[in-house]
């Protein structure tokens, strides 16, 4: 496990390296059991993939491809997406290994696509049992890296009309996993016709995204 571990730090190292050139970064998308459709917002992380090409000058892949949570190829990928409406469940070993990627420097967004609240939860605690969610407060810097967000989340789908909520893992000071619900941030990054999502508010999703990517691959602490 230890070699996986140095080979995702050296991923990490050269995320915003553009002398590896144009493709040499990948992001995927998390594959998981349990019913729930992982599957969701195809069209997601293309498109925030080709918004911080433009807006950060990264070089990333545009090509998304899945990986499963118990996979040894979780470790090639410094940022994975995780969103669905329904069940998730992490066996043992699943968890085991997604615990290994996120304290060897990956990190997990996690994005409520409306419905997978109260499944997630527990399937984190299995994978930290000795961590809790917490709630960031609107002053912390995944809020405030290229682009500004005051008062935190956008809010992007009404879902049940409650304000937008980011929640976050932290450890050793490190944020691993970032959790937004009453926002669907996934939605919001979708290609325009597939939600009727406004203009308006794609571009906050989408730059909330790029703030993310980027205080993933930055490294900075709490």
């Amino acid at each position: 496990m230890l070699h996986l571990q140095i080979r995702l730090a050296l991923i990490l190292l050269i995320a915003f390296n553009s002398s590896y050139g144009q493709g040499s970064l990948q992001l995927a998308v998390l594959k998981y059991n349990g019913g729930g459709d992982w599957y969701a917002n195809p069209t997601a992380l293309p498109n925030l993939v080709k918004f911080c090409n433009e807006e950060l000058g990264t070089s990333i892949q545009v090509d998304i491809p899945v990986v499963e949570v118990g996979s040894p190829e979780l470790f090639s990928y410094p940022f994975v997406h995780m969103t669905g409406h329904g069940n998730v469940v992490f066996d043992q070993q699943e968890a085991a290994n997604l615990r290994n990627y996120l304290v060897g420097g990956g990190f997990l967004h996690i994005s409520d696509n409306y419905g997978m609240d109260k499944f997630i939860r527990p399937m984190l605690q299995r994978v930290f049992p000795e961590l809790e969610l917490l709630e960031l407060p609107f002053a912390h810097p995944v809020y405030h890296q290229k682009f500004d967000f005051p008062r935190g989340l956008p809010k992007i789908h009404e879902h049940d009309g409650l304000s937008p909520r980011g929640f976050g893992l932290f450890w050793e000071g490190r944020l691993v996993v970032f959790y937004d619900v009453e926002c669907d941030l996934g939605d919001g990054w979708e290609d325009p016709d597939v939600h009727g999502d406004s203009q308006e508010n794609r571009q906050k999703a989408l730059r909330m995204g790029a703030n993310l990517l980027s205080y993933a691959f930055s490294g900075s602490p709490e």
